[in-house]
């Protein structure tokens, strides 16, 4: 558990990610298209910069640092991260989580700070999913929203508000109040695996980009800002606690 030496496996096998996506998983042949999605690297010139470059900076020991100081700061579970360099056409970091496992996608930063936004946002995430024990076969597209906006709550507690994702200020408070009002039944009924799920939350089908993401950010801001960060309402509370 912890960060997998992800760097060993780039050095070897860069140009077949494929390959390296089955030491991850062999039993998801899929799992290198689904993480396309998010951000993990093509092999091309730019990508291969990237990850020299990540790698001589020791990207893989600082976000084993950050591992060891959030894990003790929420007494989180062990899980294993795997690092690898961003899309040349995507954006400067991304990630995705699972149960026991986030992956990180990164290019060159100047700013460090931007590391831990990441993985603060990535690592909550697996924090809220383990400790609130709702299976993911019963997560409607409100759990989903939610785990988003808590995630960047988190963010800008513990890095600061210059660190928060672009998508919290796409639209206005008084958009996003009506969009809340118009899909509110909606977004309380949708099933994770409806299309509609995926629609709202990412956009797409007439759907604002990453609106789901952004009333998740809008609906968590009942969080009170007191200087500090409650594990209870972060991990333990139902979705519904935001809606009330």
């Amino acid at each position: 558990m912890g960060v997998v030496r992800t760097d060993k496996w780039l050095e070897e096998n860069f140009d077949d990610p494929k390959k390296i996506c089955r030491q991850i998983d062999s039993s998801k042949p899929l799992l290198y298209s689904y993480l396309v999605q998010f951000g993990m690297y093509r092999p091309n010139r730019r990508t291969w910069g990237y990850f020299q470059d990540i790698q001589e900076n020791k990207v893989w020991e600082e976000v084993a640092r950050l591992f060891r100081k959030y894990q003790k700061r929420w007494k989180g579970p062990e899980v294993e991260i795997y690092i690898f360099p961003i899309q040349s056409n995507f954006a400067d970091k991304g990630g995705v989580s699972f149960k026991k496992s986030i992956f990180l996608f990164l290019s060159p930063l100047e700013d460090i700070k931007e590391i831990e936004a990441l993985f603060v946002h990535e690592y909550h995430h697996v924090c809220r999913i383990n400790k609130h024990r709702k299976k993911m076969k019963e997560y409607t597209l409100l759990d989903s929203i939610i785990l988003e906006g808590l995630a960047e709550h988190a963010v800008e507690y513990y890095c600061g508000e210059k660190y928060l994702a672009k998508w919290c200020q796409y639209y206005s408070e008084k958009e996003l109040e009506q969009y809340w009002d118009e899909l509110r039944n909606e977004i309380i009924a949708t099933k994770r695996e409806e299309g509609l799920h995926d629609q709202i939350l990412f956009g797409g089908r007439g759907y604002p980009r990453l609106l789901g993401y952004a009333i998740g950010y809008h609906l968590t801001k009942v969080i009170p800002k007191d200087g500090s960060f409650s594990a209870k309402v972060n991990f333990y509370s139902n979705s519904e606690y935001f809606i009330k």
